[in-house]
């Protein structure tokens, strides 16, 4: 019995100990230490450190060098490559911390309004319709299995690109009473399909009972252009047709400059639109070679500058923003590149490629007043913190417009094809 009770007071201080040591400042700042640093060249990174304990460079690669108070170290990334930094309690090594250095980056920032127009690969099938036959109401699409979202990439063999490709076929076809042979594109794959035209009673021309489309434009918001590469990224998202809500497969694209004739204020419940048009001389800018979850992305033919930020930036990943205040650049009048204030309200540093990074909030109150906060068209604004490029506006939270979502600048760059994460090789200690 005496036993007993000597292992539960032996238990109850063991567990009390642990306790207290999990909220033991010292402790709590070694855990929140990071095994691996990534930085930039010319960049700093800090992090908070008990005060007994102490860093040192486990090599004598100078690639970084320490500044140590008594609360914090930094490290100064002073030129691209690798090294370790060794922290230790009392002589004696706690813990490694592997530091990375990365080739100094920088890119455009944008803000410029763009008109966007993509052609698909195929044509889109948006819906489908009945025709009056002498033997009732069909669809031949939707009799062949064919659903809203598929593509028709192929007829009779021959590639389709576009709407105007397909009525030939068509009538040929119902003139001479044989099913098409259809080649279509689907989410889940690819398959074959026979279709018969059909036309209906009184009418001479033959239908397949299916809605098409081969093209879509709208307007967005320029984020970034990589000045050595001429690749852009835009929108922060991807664009999905307004009738299947699906992304639009894209086979190419152009964006040109557009021009915000008027704002629709977004409420609670009701988000609000930027109203643009694209410029009237329908100068091509750029094409378009990508519609991923990230935003679009291809390469410009000519320079496109904000007028407020013309110099590049260098960026911020992921680990490295910070919660506090930002700005956005955008254009709410003309196509005149503005600055405004943010509030970044929670970020998450990812670790793999996601499309929502951050929370952000509207506070500049003379963007609130035009705009009621964050509005469709405003996707893709460039998010600046700290003089750097951190992120992209994305989405609006519709019961609350002053607020919504970003994402990380790092996942748009990886999405456009260019590396800022050359492998550094070891140098001689």
């Amino acid at each position: 019995m005496k036993l007993e009770i000597i292992r539960k007071i032996i238990g109850g201080i063991l567990l009390v100990s642990l306790i207290s040591l999990i909220f033991f400042q010292p402790l709590q700042q070694y855990l929140s230490i990071p095994k691996s640093i990534t930085v930039f060249e010319g960049q700093d990174y800090t992090f908070q450190k008990a005060a007994p304990v102490t860093a040192a460079i486990a090599s004598h690669n100078t690639n970084i060098t320490l500044n140590q108070g008594k609360k914090s170290v930094s490290v100064k990334a002073n030129e691209y490559g690798k090294n370790e930094m060794l922290l230790e309690y009392a002589g004696i090594p706690i813990k490694k911390v592997d530091v990375r250095v990365l080739k100094d980056f920088r890119v455009l920032p944008g803000g410029q309004s763009i008109g966007v127009k993509l052609n698909t690969v195929g044509v889109l099938v948006v819906g489908h319709h009945l025709i009056n036959t002498a033997n009732g109401k069909k669809s031949p699409g939707e009799i062949a299995g064919i659903k809203v979202g598929d593509i028709i990439t192929e007829i009779n063999g021959s590639k389709i690109e576009k709407m105007t490709d397909v009525a030939p076929y068509v009538q040929s076809a119902g003139q001479d009473g044989k099913p098409l042979d259809l080649v279509i594109s689907r989410e889940s794959g690819k398959f074959t399909t026979k279709l018969t035209p059909l036309k209906d009673k009184g009418e001479s021309t033959y239908k397949l009972g299916l809605y098409i489309r081969d093209s879509a434009a709208g307007i967005g918001t320029m984020t970034f252009v990589h000045p050595q590469s001429k690749k852009y990224g835009a929108l922060g998202h991807v664009i999905s047709d307004m009738d299947t809500k699906k992304p639009i497969v894209v086979e190419d694209g152009q964006i040109v400059r557009s021009t915000v004739t008027s704002i629709e204020k977004g409420s609670n419940g009701d988000p609000g639109e930027k109203l643009a048009r694209f410029s009237s001389d329908h100068q091509i800018v750029g094409n378009i070679q990508k519609n991923s979850p990230f935003g679009i992305f291809g390469e410009l033919n000519r320079d496109l500058k904000n007028g407020i930020m013309d110099k590049p930036l260098p960026i911020a990943l992921s680990d490295q923003v910070k919660e506090g205040p930002a700005k956005i650049l955008t254009v709410v009048n003309d196509d005149r590149v503005e600055e405004f204030d943010i509030e970044i309200v929670s970020t998450i540093p990812q670790k793999f490629p996601a499309t929502k990074g951050m929370v952000i909030k509207v506070t500049d109150p003379k963007l609130l007043e035009k705009t009621g906060g964050i509005v469709q068209g405003m996707s893709g604004s460039p998010i600046i913190q700290n003089g750097k490029l951190v992120g992209a506006v994305t989405h609006v939270f519709v019961n609350d417009p002053t607020s919504g979502y970003g994402v990380h600048i790092e996942w748009m760059l990886n999405e456009a094809g260019i590396n800022i994460y050359e492998t550094p090789k070891e140098k001689a200690s």
